[in-house]
């Protein structure tokens, strides 16, 4: 038998999914400022170069950023809703005897 969540809790979803909107929010204005830096001193320090470069370094540098927080932001959900504790873990041990 598998045991209840506490994100099948209505309430409890509602304030988790909140939060991890939030931090998202967040990080993708820190992902704009760093791109927008980037990007900056990349002209800087190369100058006039194909703005298919530029293209690429911010798609690369966003792209990489966002999904690194999206996946981080589903870990803190499930660590700080209870998610992870709730996980029936009955495997058999493989300890040799």
């Amino acid at each position: 038998m598998v045991g209840k969540s506490p994100l099948d809790d209505p309430e409890n979803a509602a304030y988790a999914w909140a939060r991890y909107r939030r931090l998202m929010r967040f990080m993708m204005g820190v992902t704009v400022g760093v791109v927008i830096i980037a990007l900056t001193l990349l002209f800087v320090r190369e100058g006039a170069v194909s703005v298919h470069f530029y293209i690429a370094v911010a798609l690369g540098i966003g792209f990489s950023m966002l999904l690194m927080s999206a996946l981080m932001g589903l870990v803190f959900l499930s660590n700080g809703t209870g998610h992870d504790a709730a996980v029936d873990n009955n495997l058999p041990s493989n300890e040799d005897d």
